[in-house]
């Protein structure tokens, strides 16, 4: 009962000096507000940097590049063989531990025509099929590659979505699906003819993001109708990079609705004719078990250890040094806000402290009579303390409240990875509120619960 009669007390104090108590708990809401929406903006980053890493492979994914001899094997650097097509048929023949092994050569450009419109891709490569699993590929109109396409060195292609929005047109903008299957488009001054397209890849956000567009825009009363046909959106040729890139909500998506394959004898017979067509740019696998990674690992370096006479031309680019750079990165970013978010919540303290011990020396004739009537010193520590409690408390929810505006503010501006709010960081926030305003109130209700009776009541 006397608990709940402080909590009381201390609100008819602060509601006393409204605007004092308010200014006292605005540190503290900012405090609150700037650790939640600090905490909710890297935690959007996180989502979106993980969905990013799976789309681009995931951990199974290992790429094998070049690379300087030893030291020790200097005088065999000119009889290093470099990754070719060797190395493929012998890690198909034996490395029984990886699931799929693709061999990539780029045609060594990254623009794609039609007509006077201009695009540039991420990659223009050519692939096998293995390419697909590997990097996560669906293709949602048309076909791969067929046997003949890959023994004839065809002049086909499959595309995303990206390069279909600058060359052909967006479906967004047009108002129907576009499927340019049939068309050709010029790569390398060269006539490519398009028999696939990918699905389009987003994040969880902008996938969302857009469906809410879409759907506002069927709630609009609709015009005479209008006839569209597959035009481009922008002549712009000037802008590479188009005019709705990053629309995939992050770079691995980018990437992937930016690709351009080819089947990979073609890259060999028209981009590389007057080189080593053995010659591989990459090798990318995946591994049958993570957990065997390191063992996998081995296997596959005993093998090209073979292949490569020996020399070790070649390293392991793993995609777990990508994933650890990511936790870092995340980790850096959490550590830095929370240092920042904590700061203001200590300003925060230090004005309820202030505020609290101004109150005390208003007060002190109130103290020294509630003594005078038998109040403990027990009584009046507590009842300050709770005071200083609820104050910061007030402060905090206030936080809660602000936060969730400057989440919304930043959603609304960001055009992926938007901030996720968890109630564990709701948690985390009002206990350091409570906490500062407990700590903050130690020195006030020492120094009140210490107060002379007979000196307080004589005070003016």
């Amino acid at each position: 009962m006397i608990f709940w009669n402080s909590i009381i007390v201390g609100f008819k104090q602060i509601w006393s000096y409204k605007f004092r108590s308010f200014l006292t708990m605005l540190g503290i809401s900012l405090g609150v507000s700037s650790l939640i929406a600090m905490s909710a903006i890297v935690n959007g980053m996180e989502n979106g940097m993980k969905e990013g890493f799976i789309a681009s492979g995931g951990l199974d994914k290992v790429v094998i590049d070049d690379q300087s001899v030893p030291t020790y094997q200097e005088h065999l650097a000119e009889m290093a063989p470099g990754k070719t097509m060797k190395d493929i048929d012998a890690l198909r023949a034996n490395a029984s531990m990886l699931k799929h092994i693709s061999p990539e050569i780029s045609t060594n450009t990254r623009y794609a025509f039609r007509g006077d419109i201009r695009t540039r891709a991420s990659e223009i490569t050519g692939v096998t099929e293995d390419a697909l699993f590997i990097n996560q590929h669906e293709i949602e109109y048309g076909r791969w590659f067929t046997k003949l396409d890959e023994e004839n060195g065809s002049p086909v292609c499959v595309i995303g979505t990206q390069i279909r929005d600058e060359l052909f047109g967006n479906p967004d903008v047009i108002g129907e699906e576009i499927i340019p299957l049939g068309e050709q488009i010029i790569i390398g001054e060269q006539l490519f003819t398009i028999v696939g397209m990918f699905q389009h890849y987003e994040s969880e956000v902008a996938r969302r993001e857009r469906l809410e567009k879409r759907a506002a825009q069927a709630l609009l009363p609709k015009g005479p109708e209008k006839a569209f046909k597959p035009t481009v959106t922008s002549t712009d040729n000037s802008r590479s990079w188009g005019p709705r890139r990053g629309r995939g909500g992050g770079w691995a998506f980018d990437r992937k609705n930016s690709t351009i394959y080819i089947p990979l004898k073609t890259a060999l017979v028209r981009f590389r004719i007057a080189e080593d067509s053995l010659q591989l740019d990459d090798i990318d696998i995946q591994v049958a078990d993570y957990e065997k990674l390191e063992d996998s690992l081995q296997q596959t370096r005993n093998i090209l250890m073979i292949t490569h006479n020996g020399i070790e031309d070649f390293t392991f680019n793993t995609q777990e040094s990508n994933s650890e750079t990511i936790e870092q990165s995340i980790q850096n970013s959490r550590r830095s806000g929370t240092i920042i978010s904590i700061i203001a919540l200590i300003v925060g303290g230090i004005g309820v402290m202030n505020i609290m011990l101004a109150s005390i020396s208003e007060r002190i004739r109130e103290i020294g009579l509630r003594k005078a009537m038998g109040a403990t010193n027990s009584a009046v520590f507590t009842q300050i303390i709770i005071e200083s409690i609820v104050l910061s408390s007030l402060g905090g929810l206030i936080g809660l409240a602000i936060s969730y505006g400057l989440v919304y503010i930043v959603g609304s501006l960001s055009t992926s990875n938007a901030p996720v709010i968890k109630i564990e960081n709701l948690i985390i926030s009002m206990s350091f509120a409570i906490i500062i305003g407990l700590i903050a109130g130690l020195y006030p209700s020492l120094k009140a619960a210490k107060l002379d009776p007979i000196q307080a009541l004589r005070y003016e």
